[in-house]
């Protein structure tokens, strides 16, 4: 078989010389791969030329649908570039640069994202409270998805003990503020994208004009006080919330949505636990990388909530337990006298 790829690359390598076309090397490759299982399938077993070329015909086939694959792929990225520059895949043109075009290529084949899809997520601002457990793969996932302004707002630093689950953070940025360290990442990652970095403490005087620039909320802190700020902003300022908690093994993610007929976070849990029933992973510890799992879901939901896709976690709550590998979806309910969202819930209905 060795011999048969060293053909090929001096193949290849002859074709260059010649200055012969891409595709007429791919085509001398091709009648070459045809040769091989012409041989394997008209010569007995045994014969020297099959035992030349590894002995069986199934590795051949494998590597040519393999060929196949690839050329069909690359056939169709061309062929969506193409389209795009022309008009005729339904983005606005000039919309994306070619480099935007390629690195969302799958997002934009896909059904129920598209190009339309892709140019929300371009014109989506969607802001994530606290840049830690949840908020590092929420915002990874976002920016490498291409929502086009992200916030994050976080007043604390990046500490050693943080890095077995903030994997948005490195060694070397330790000290560092998390806002500004997961925004470079970002960046990073995504150069297409805007990050705005607010370096410190969410308050009720700052929330609710601070969520009226952004369309989506995601909400990854670890405290019951700012978890009810969220949720007050976010139905006052009219903001779909995306909600995650972590305790130890177990996460859970859910969409708070009063003003399209969903419940607020106080409608479940209408007051705060007694100190020490619901500790934090500060005090209780938390696997690696449930963090990861939960924070990549919150992101998958805001995406939906943007292109419109599937069915967001409105009126449900999704419990991972990774411990055991359990996952349960339970159904929730406004709460008709809750002090929070009864007014946003009395217009969703009039609507």
């Amino acid at each position: 078989m060795l011999f048969v790829f060293l053909m090929a690359g001096a193949m290849w390598a002859l074709g260059a010389m010649l200055g012969a076309p891409h595709r007429l090397r791919w085509l001398m490759i091709g009648l070459l791969w045809l040769g091989i299982v012409l041989v394997h399938v008209a010569l007995p077993e045994g014969a020297p030329l099959r035992v030349a070329t590894g002995g069986s015909v199934e590795p051949w086939l494998l590597l040519g649908g393999f060929g196949v694959l690839v050329a069909v792929y690359g056939q169709g990225v061309k062929r969506l570039r193409g389209r795009a520059s022309k008009g005729e895949v339904p983005v606005q043109t000039g919309s994306f640069s070619d480099t935007e075009l390629e690195r969302y290529a799958r997002h934009i084949v896909l059904h129920d994202v598209g190009g339309p899809g892709q140019k929300a997520l371009k014109n989506a601002r969607v802001l994530v409270v606290g840049a830690g457990g949840l908020g590092a793969p929420a915002l990874i996932y976002l920016g490498a998805a291409g929502v086009g302004t992200i916030g994050v707002i976080d007043d604390d630093v990046v500490d050693l003990s943080n890095l077995h689950r903030q994997v948005i953070h490195r060694d070397e940025d330790i000290g560092l503020p998390k806002v500004h360290s997961a925004a470079a990442a970002v960046v990073a990652q995504n150069p297409h994208v805007v990050m705005r970095p607010y370096q410190r403490r969410l308050t009720d005087e700052i929330a609710v004009e601070l969520f009226a620039d952004y369309d989506i909320i995601l909400d990854g802190t670890d405290n019951f006080e700012t978890r009810y700020l969220v949720n007050r902003a976010a139905v006052e300022a009219g903001k779909p919330l995306i909600s995650g908690a972590l305790a130890q093994w177990e996460g859970q993610i859910s969409v708070f949505d009063p003003a399209h007929g969903a419940p607020c976070y106080q409608c479940i849990f209408p007051q705060a636990p007694e100190p020490g029933l619901a500790p934090s992973c500060a005090e209780a510890g938390v696997m690696g990388p449930l963090p990861g799992v939960i924070g990549a879901m919150m992101a998958g939901e805001a995406i939906k909530l943007i292109t419109g896709a599937g069915a967001p976690l409105r009126g449900a709550m999704l419990i991972y337990d990774s411990l055991y590998a359990d996952v349960r979806r339970i159904k929730l309910k406004p709460a008709p006298d809750c002090p929070v969202c009864a007014n946003a819930q009395r217009g969703a209905d009039a609507a």
